[in-house]
């Protein structure tokens, strides 16, 4: 005969046996970017990496993790994916980070003109002192780098070249960050800052003569359609990029180990695809623009080093009296 303390234990005892038996939904985290969204094989690199990402964590999971894609800005607008996922409404997205600049200051070192001249010396700062403050700090901040992307950067002008410093005087041009803006107003030209999904519109109205951005988003939005000059970063460029798949700590914090250390293992062998991707677009941006009928130049190591001049006497010097962690990081990038 069941007593009312049997009766009460098998009620407290209930839950118990529910929540240990059917099998937990999958983990679905939603990744957000600003990028034409493609196929897995095909369309923009960033765009793929994301895909390729979610299918991989999709599978070393067996089905535990399920990651959906949202391309061109679809979920959240470009620039609020940042404060999104320091808050936790946004799992990840594939960020340029000095696109946080207006938020967090610090982020800038993302697009320093003249800091990072070279695929290799980028993405070595993810094991070097730089690389480690820069991923505490954005930690304290509520997010995860999960993954390095480095890309150059070039210029696409529907008046005429914008090769060295002396071209942009008189120009309206997109620089990409606030330091870069600084370097381009120095040497004489206007500035106008717009996310890079937002160049075409502005140069094909002639708010903007000039926009730099990566090779990837050289292709991507088109603006050989608007562009009669390009200047290529294949070979040599002042403007790197750091534009990493990022992760909500909020969320991530909340997954089991196994998840996280999934997410963290593929992020990382990820870095291998962005460098190629960036890479290939370097050499592919000037075909592109040349098959439309673009004047293609490059630059040599003396352009690089004019622009340096400028952005050391200036936005290095800025950003540097920001914070003191902009002064630390700024120190420690110089040294790596």
């Amino acid at each position: 005969m069941l007593t009312r303390r049997h009766l009460l234990a098998t009620t407290l005892a209930a839950p118990a046996i529910l929540r240990f038996g059917p099998a937990q939904a999958a983990t679905t985290l939603k990744i957000s970017h600003q990028f034409p969204g493609g196929t897995i094989d095909k369309g923009d690199f960033r765009d793929r990496l994301t895909r390729v990402f979610a299918a991989e964590i999709s599978k070393r999971s067996g089905g535990e993790i399920v990651a959906e894609v949202y391309p061109g800005s679809s979920l959240i607008k470009t620039n609020a994916q940042f404060s999104a996922m320091r808050k936790g409404a946004l799992d990840m997205s594939l960020y340029p980070l000095p696109y946080a600049g207006g938020e967090l200051p610090e982020t800038n070192i993302g697009l320093m003109p003249g800091l990072v001249s070279s695929y290799d010396q980028g993405l070595g700062w993810k094991n070097k002192p730089v690389g480690k403050a820069l991923t505490d700090f954005l930690a304290d901040k509520g997010i995860m780098l999960i993954t390095w992307v480095w890309q150059a950067g070039g210029v696409a002008s529907r008046t005429r070249p914008l090769v060295e410093p002396e071209d942009a005087k008189g120009l309206k041009v997109r620089g990409g960050s606030r330091e870069m803006d600084m370097v381009l107003q120095t040497a004489g030209a206007a500035v106008l800052s717009v996310p890079s999904n937002e160049i075409y519109a502005a140069m094909q109205t002639g708010a903007c003569d000039a926009g730099i951005t990566s090779s990837t988003s050289l292709i991507s939005f088109r603006l050989e359609e608007v562009a009669k000059h390009l200047t290529s970063g294949a070979g040599q460029s002042y403007w790197f990029m750091l534009e990493p798949l990022m992760m909500s700590k909020a969320i991530f914090d909340k997954l089991p180990k196994n998840q996280q250390d999934i997410i963290l293992t593929v992020g990382a062998e990820m870095e291998a695809f962005g460098r190629k991707g960036a890479q290939d677009d370097d050499v592919e941006v000037a075909k592109v623009y040349e098959k439309a009928g673009a004047k293609v130049a490059t630059m040599d190591a003396a352009i690089v080093g004019k622009w340096r001049d400028i952005a050391r006497d200036t936005a290095w010097k800025d950003y540097s009296g920001k914070t003191a962690t902009s002064a630390s990081l700024m120190k420690l990038a110089a040294d790596a």
